[in-house]
């Protein structure tokens, strides 16, 4: 009779605390209580695999325990999530975000809200600022909610570095001010480049992003990028007469020459990659969005994720499409099969062991942030990726590239960083935006605190 009483009284408790967990409307802090997912299928990604029917126990911002149902011990007053054919995965990075850079801190909170309700738990803004050192501090300290946050300083362009001089004095301001790396711009000449690189490996600080046309990709890789994004300068460096060309001629990103590139020198050019140690984040979301035919920007513009963006915003992104298109070098058929070769070239960076990082570029023409980070995986997986391999780049690479080893996968004493799914997305990437929770850390993000939170960050 007292077993059966007992019995009772833990079933009680456990639909209690189920319901609670169901009905919560605010995060839940691990270290004030325990977080435990119930029958969880749990995708690890270091292995492509699924554990089925795992109990995983969160505290203090770390994965604690984590093993079968029923074998797994936590606290009696632990916030029991029933997770029964749901999924966990680790948090997704966006390795090319913008923050706004500005000296109002609300919109920036805004852009990094968008992150975090849409699973992505690590950023790395891309267009810095000197109040973003403010903000990733903030951050840290958790006085405001938001991904994990690495920031570039403002950004190394033909306008802003004039001379050798200037590159050195500001690697060094920027170096000193505590950014995590410099940004690359277009317009560098390949003497103030070089000035660059010579000083930033002196006060060691990585540098990253855009390939100036002036330096070329052949010489950018072997001066040691920490990323390559949005595959710039690739297109340009298989073009065997790139030579006789003007950076107008080619177009953004090589688009209007594509069709004059060599294929067979791209195995050379993943070997360059591969062996200089260049991680590639293709951005493939805003070429197949901004650049291609096959959809105009009203039609883009009706997008329901559009409501998360501000009206001038939207018109900016319509006009820059549109101008795109209309001008007299764009050409359809040239565009579109620069998107595909742009395909090509993801995968055969992937077969080849180039290591890639999953980044969308957004807020960027009709990329809205977080949920572009999604598409991005999509046009991976379009690009011949498989599901698993489109995760480990948002997951298991970012924590790889950072060094971080208690990050980007689950397991025992790794950083809770998670995602919980509805649907499994090693069988369908898309599966990846069925989200019924997020653990940034030690804060639970319930679905009823995403929702109201998202309406609120609505602006159209």
């Amino acid at each position: 009779m007292r077993n059966l009483i007992v019995l009772l009284l833990l079933v009680f408790f456990s639909a209690c605390y189920s319901q609670d967990s169901e009905n919560l409307d605010k995060p839940v802090d691990s270290r004030q209580r325990e977080i435990v997912f119930l029958s969880v299928n749990v995708i690890p990604i270091d292995k492509e695999q699924v554990l089925a029917d795992q109990t995983v126990v969160v505290r203090d911002g770390k994965i604690v325990e984590m093993g079968k149902t029923g074998k797994v011990k936590y606290n009696r007053e632990a916030l029991l999530i029933e997770a029964k054919g749901k999924y966990l995965i680790p948090g997704l990075a966006e390795m090319h975000a913008h923050v706004p850079p500005v000296n109002d801190l609300e919109p920036m909170k805004d852009v990094l809200l968008l992150f975090a309700t849409h699973g992505i738990t690590t950023i790395r803004g891309m267009l810095g600022h000197p109040r973003h050192l403010e903000l990733r501090n903030m951050l840290e300290k958790e006085e405001i909610l938001g991904p994990r946050f690495y920031t570039s300083g403002p950004s190394f362009n033909g306008n802003s570095i004039k001379s050798t001089a200037a590159a050195d004095s500001l690697v060094r301001q920027q170096k000193q001010a505590g950014y995590d790396f410099l940004k690359l711009h277009p317009g560098l000449s390949r003497e103030n480049f070089d000035a660059m690189v010579k000083t930033a490996r002196e006060v060691n600080i990585t540098f990253a992003g855009h390939v100036s046309f002036d330096v070329g990709v052949w010489h950018a890789i072997e001066s040691g990028y920490a990323t390559i994004d949005h595959l710039d300068g690739f297109v340009e460096g298989l073009v065997p007469s790139i030579q006789q060309m003007n950076e107008q001629e080619v177009g953004i990103f090589g688009m209007n020459v594509s069709d004059k590139s060599d294929p067979a020198q791209i195995p050379k050019l993943v070997d360059a990659l591969k062996s200089h140690h260049i991680w590639v984040v293709p951005t493939q979301a805003l070429a197949e969005r901004w650049f291609s035919p096959w959809r105009d920007a009203n039609s883009f513009r009706q997008d329901p994720a559009m409501k998360y963006m501000p009206a001038a915003t939207l018109t900016n992104w319509v006009n820059s499409k549109n101008n795109l298109v209309s001008n007299a070098a764009y050409d359809s058929a040239k565009a579109d099969a620069f998107i595909r070769f742009r395909r090509r070239l993801i995968l055969e960076c992937h077969k080849g062991g180039v290591g890639i990082l999953l980044g969308s570029d957004a807020p960027q023409v009709f990329n809205v942030p977080g949920i572009s980070t999604h598409q991005e995986l999509q046009y991976l997986v379009e690009s011949g990726l498989t599901p698993y391999q489109a995760l480990r780049t948002g997951t298991f690479n970012v924590a790889e590239f950072y060094g971080a080893k208690d990050r980007g996968v689950i397991k025992k004493g790794a950083v809770a960083e998670l995602v919980l799914l509805k649907g499994n997305p090693i069988e369908n990437i898309s599966n990846t935006q069925t989200i019924e929770g997020v653990m940034l850390v030690n804060k639970w993000l319930p679905r009823k605190y995403l929702d109201s939170t998202l309406k609120k960050l609505e602006k159209n």
